[in-house]
């Protein structure tokens, strides 16, 4: 039997309405499309990540059910897509983690995500 094939992509967007730079408060949301492209559905339980503030270096672990408030099954060949949120203090920042997930033969499984960058226009070249 293969082994779940999950997979990780993320889109970062600095949201400058909801942030203010001059209290060190950077708004960034995050969309993130996990893709099963393997041959078993898939349910997503948990996450956790690590988010790394720039200036301070200073992590912070959060942990929790699903995501935002979801424990979405994946069929095979299928995606789900979501959009949420991190508040950081400084112009650049990191977040990786993973998701804790049951395929349909009720094995648990890790599927790692890659470390990502949140950043102000124009910070990183």
């Amino acid at each position: 039997m293969s082994e779940p094939q999950i997979s990780v992509s993320v889109k970062t967007h600095f949201l400058e309405n909801e942030s203010l730079p001059d209290k060190n408060r950077f708004v960034y949301s995050y969309t993130i499309t996990i893709s099963n492209n393997g041959e078993r559905s898939a349910q997503l339980l948990s996450r956790h990540w690590i988010i790394t503030s720039g200036a301070s270096l200073k992590s912070q672990e959060v942990q929790g059910d699903g995501v935002i408030g979801q424990q979405p099954s994946i069929a095979p060949g299928e995606s789900f897509t979501y959009t949420s949120g991190s508040v950081m203090d400084s112009e650049v920042g990191t977040m990786q983690g993973s998701y804790t997930m049951l395929d349909a033969n009720g094995d648990h499984f890790d599927v790692a995500i890659a470390p990502f960058t949140l950043a102000t226009p124009n910070q990183l070249n």
